[in-house]
């Protein structure tokens, strides 16, 4: 395997794909590039809606989007990218597409994973065993493997001021400056990793009794009916959130006291931000795509046969979420509190 001469790296492409959780997880990496090769100018490869953080993030030339409608548009791509004449690629995501335009790129420098059929594109590569590392610290594997300095660990979420207002905005009409407000987010990408609204809506009433909190429902496409649900099963009043972009919605959990959340984009957007994240599992490991960072914890229902399955779709009954212990998650949820020094209101 090649080195990689530091001193001519001028131009650098980011390849990343897929959800917006897996895009933020990726941008663990901008502080150690930016402190190896300060000289660059750092490109993004993505998909919508991940474009949108990206584009606010300073230090981020541009952000291109790919194209996957048809042949054609992926031809032109593969041309524009090659005229842009970039020093290094790294290519996160490697599928057969992405590994094609990797390939055609010219780029003397090009780093992906050396799965199988698609090692030809690539000349510099990120570990083989995917399954050891956190998605987030698989992501500072692969520079090390670069012999590319590794001292940051932060996340990065871009957000404009007008985010932020508009987080303000509903904040102030809808709470008090010393409300201990609870983010509740049903979010997920695949349905056997939602927690049930029921569940929610219990854990949410548990939540308001047991820590005297508020509840805001967050929301985004193709939630508001699971959100709907939570805020009328619920025997307590709760806020739910206006419709936003995934930057107010940004803006929105960074002003939340704590996150509750399945493993989603949501939930990785927490972690950067700064939010304390209690998330739920069941198909999916905490282990790997739990949220990044010691301020976080985690809940699974422990022990049960098909936990972890990786289904998309559940084919028992959904037990990873219906049989949650309510108690087990208050007990997370007071560990959350104390290790981030957390004040809660007094019950009045």
């Amino acid at each position: 395997m090649i080195e990689i001469n530091k001193d001519i790296i001028n131009k650098i492409l980011i390849i990343k794909l897929r959800g917006i959780g897996d895009v933020v997880l990726s941008s663990v990496v901008f502080d150690d590039l930016l402190s190896e090769f300060p000289n660059a100018k750092i490109d993004f490869l993505t998909e919508r809606p991940s474009n949108q953080f990206l584009e606010n993030l300073p230090f981020i030339n541009e952000v291109l989007i790919f194209k996957k409608k048809n042949i054609f548009e992926r031809i032109k791509q593969i041309i524009d990218v090659r005229k842009r004449h970039y020093d290094l690629i790294i290519d996160f995501y490697s599928n057969p597409s992405t590994a094609l335009l990797t390939y055609y790129s010219k780029s003397q420098y090009r780093a992906g994973f050396p799965y199988k059929g698609r090692k030809y594109a690539y000349n510099l590569y990120g570990p083989e065993e995917r399954d050891k590392y956190h998605a987030a610290q698989l992501h500072l594997e692969f520079l090390k493997k670069q012999n590319i300095s590794c001292k940051s660990d932060n996340l990065h979420f871009g957000m404009t001021e007008y985010d932020e207002l508009f987080a303000e905005n509903f904040f102030s009409a809808n709470f008090k400056k010393d409300d201990f407000i609870v983010g509740i987010c049903p979010s997920g990408g695949w349905p056997s990793k939602k927690c049930d609204p029921e569940i929610f809506a219990r854990i949410s009433d548990r939540i308001i009794s047991e820590f005297n909190a508020k509840i805001v429902i967050l929301w985004g496409p193709g939630d508001e009916n699971d959100a709907d649900v939570i805020s009328n099963k619920m025997n307590n009043l709760s806020v739910m959130i206006p419709p936003s972009s995934i930057c107010q919605l940004g803006a929105i959990i960074k002003k939340c006291k704590i996150l509750v959340a399945n493993d989603s984009g949501p939930m990785h957007i927490a972690t950067a931000v700064g939010t304390p994240v209690l998330s739920l599992h069941g198909p999916t490991s905490p282990y790997l795509q739990g949220p990044f960072g010691n301020k976080h914890e985690w809940y699974r229902l422990e022990g049960l046969a098909c936990i972890e399955c990786n289904l998309l779709e559940c084919n028992r009954n959904h037990e990873c979420f219906k049989e949650m212990e309510i108690n087990s998650i208050v007990e997370k949820l007071n560990k959350l509190i104390h290790k981030n020094n957390i004040v809660l209101n007094e019950k009045t």
